[in-house]
């Protein structure tokens, strides 16, 4: 049985949990090719073998290049990983972690309201409402505790 919303929100995942899709890790590198993009994903792919949920590693640089063809409109090009979180398609998702040093370092430019209440509001900086809509529909089916706004909230 998956952890409810609210457990997924008040701590860390351990082990292989049904409702988590992936993990997503993401780097800003300016070098956009392919190939070097593939190279971390194969080094990750190493890193995070023992890992029980798949880890997702992408380079924001090359979004792009890429999502018209999956989501259906242009995406601008990101100048950092700060520019890209803003872009998510829930505000709840707009949440980015890395090392300052040995601390860690949050990144939530709506706050967290949103995460820890539970909430999935609609981000239409970028994202459609067919995405946003098919994103929140897998949550609500393993998290029924969830508030889903709806895109023209």
């Amino acid at each position: 049985m998956p952890p409810t919303a609210r457990e997924l929100a008040a701590g860390p995942c351990t082990g292989a949990d049904p409702g988590v899709k992936d993990a997503d890790l993401f780097y800003f590198d300016p070098d956009t090719s392919w190939a070097a993009e593939d190279a971390v994903i194969r080094r990750g792919a190493e890193l995070f073998a023992g890992v029980d949920a798949p880890v997702e590693i992408r380079n924001e640089a090359r979004v792009h290049l890429w999502y018209a063809d999956r989501f259906g409109v242009p995406a601008p090009p990101f100048r950092d990983c700060a520019d890209a979180i803003d872009h998510f398609a829930a505000v709840c998702c707009c949440l980015g972690v890395t090392l300052d040093g040995d601390r860690p370092r949050v990144y939530a430019p709506f706050g967290l309201d949103d995460l820890f209440g539970l909430v999935v509001r609609p981000n239409r900086r970028l994202a459609t409402r067919e995405a946003y809509e098919a994103k929140a529909a897998r949550w609500s089916a393993v998290w029924p505790e969830l508030t889903v706004l709806p895109y023209d909230a």
